[in-house]
């Protein structure tokens, strides 16, 4: 049964907690409810939690702070560290890149120098082998020589064009006339660069293809030097023995003897085989002009090209008398009026009528050698002119002791008639040459 005032409640009934406060006659009493002690409980469990935290703290601050401090020096050492690190890489790899530059610089220059020193020597070399055009022409078909690959200048005197001072060296190129005008980046070499190759790595691979196109460009200068020197020496040889042979005199003595030689070895750079190269072509080039100019003052060639020879030099029977006599000359048969031409220069001694010559020229050629053209129908030049080789001196005839129109040719060495048979065998084994 409930009671009337009281909560029905199950179990013991909880009364709320009562403070009482007597202060001399006054009494004060409150009642404090569950929650408020909870609360209050709870305050001043936080005040001694942080009462003590803080006290902690305080103590521990000094340990903390030099934690913190001794953790951030740690990664400022480790920033550091790798700040120095990345620092290192960088000056290493600028380095590199200044090796590479000077490097590049380097090879650039040299390639650039060896362009100047292959113009030097085109310079050098285009006057000489138009020389050599000039002297030794055309190599006869039964020299060996013959067969060696023509000479083209352009082939020669290979040269580089002016590349810019870059790194971007793709564009030097070579002038090798008509073998390849690409650029030498495109040439076919053995160290074409591969896909996997590196910038640098195909860098060298170009400088060597450039070196080496160059190194075959000089190579090719002289080697095609050398065989010009060669032909040259063959070509004066060829004139002395035939000279020699016909028994007419040689003043040039151009002969080397390889087997007396001796000395130490001293190796030649480049630019010294070239200059030795080049001056043994010069060399021999003068030889063969020297040859030259002798063989040209020797009336060699044929007073009438085409004409048979009706009486050789020697014992005949005279065609007047019928008796045995001695025939100075060689006669050739040719009509009356044909232009008759001195064949080699030299200076008029006589011109006009000379006993059984009949109308007469005498041409010295120096050296003693002289020649004479009798039975003319007329003279064209006189006493003391001076006549290169082929020039007209007057028309064939029959004046004088002659049977019929024909052109008398003598030559004559210090006052002595020689078989002119001697001089035109040379001149045909000459004339190839001159």
């Amino acid at each position: 049964m409930n009671v009337t005032g009281q909560s029905a409640v199950f179990g013991r009934r909880k009364e709320p907690h009562t403070v009482i406060i007597a202060r001399g006659n006054e009494i004060r009493h409150f009642t404090i409810r569950p929650w408020l002690a909870a609360f209050i409980g709870s305050g001043l469990a936080a005040i001694a939690i942080g009462y003590l935290l803080a006290t902690s703290y305080l103590v521990l601050r000094d340990d903390l702070i030099g934690a913190t401090t001794a953790r951030q020096a740690r990664m400022q050492q480790a920033y550091e560290d790798r700040i120095s690190a990345l620092r290192a890489q960088v000056d290493r790899i600028t380095s590199r890149q200044l090796l590479d530059q000077q490097l590049m610089e380097t090879k650039v220059s040299e390639l650039l120098q060896r362009q100047t020193q292959l113009s030097q020597r085109h310079g050098r070399l285009g006057p000489l082998f138009e020389r050599a055009e000039n002297d030794v022409g055309t190599v006869p078909a039964e020299d060996p020589a013959a067969t060696a690959k023509p000479d083209k200048r352009a082939e020669v005197t290979g040269s580089i064009n002016q590349p810019a001072q870059t790194y971007a060296v793709a564009g030097l190129g070579a002038d090798l006339g008509t073998a390849d005008t690409r650029p030498f980046s495109l040439w076919s070499t053995r160290t074409d660069p591969l896909p996997s190759d590196s910038a640098a790595d195909r860098a060298d691979k170009l400088f060597v293809s450039i070196n080496q196109s160059l190194k075959s460009i000089e190579n090719d200068q002289l080697s095609r030097i050398s065989t010009l020197a060669d032909n040259a020496y063959k070509s004066a040889d060829a004139i002395q023995q035939a000279l020699q042979a016909a028994g007419l005199p040689v003043d040039s003595d151009f002969g080397k003897n390889e087997s007396d030689v001796g000395g130490p070895l001293i190796p030649l750079d480049s630019s010294m085989i070239f200059d030795s190269k080049v001056k043994e072509l010069d060399e021999a080039l003068d030889t063969l002009d020297q040859l030259k100019k002798e063989a040209r003052r020797l009336p060699l060639a044929n007073p009438a090209p085409g004409h048979s020879v009706t009486s050789p030099f020697g014992v005949r029977t005279d065609p007047l008398l019928g008796t045995a006599a001695l025939h100075s000359g060689m006669d050739f048969r040719a009509p009356i009026g044909m232009a008759a031409k001195v064949t080699a220069p030299g200076i008029v001694t006589k011109a006009g009528w000379n006993g059984g010559y009949g109308r007469m020229v005498e041409v010295d050629h120096g050296n003693g050698f002289a020649t004479r053209y009798g039975h003319l129908s007329e003279i064209d030049v006189t006493v003391g002119e001076k006549l290169d080789a082929g020039a007209i001196i007057g028309k064939t005839g029959s004046s004088g002791r002659s049977t019929g129109p024909h052109l008398h040719y003598e030559v004559r060495h210090n006052g002595e008639a020689i078989d002119p048979l001697r001089f035109l065998t040379v001149g045909r084994k000459v004339a190839q040459y001159l």
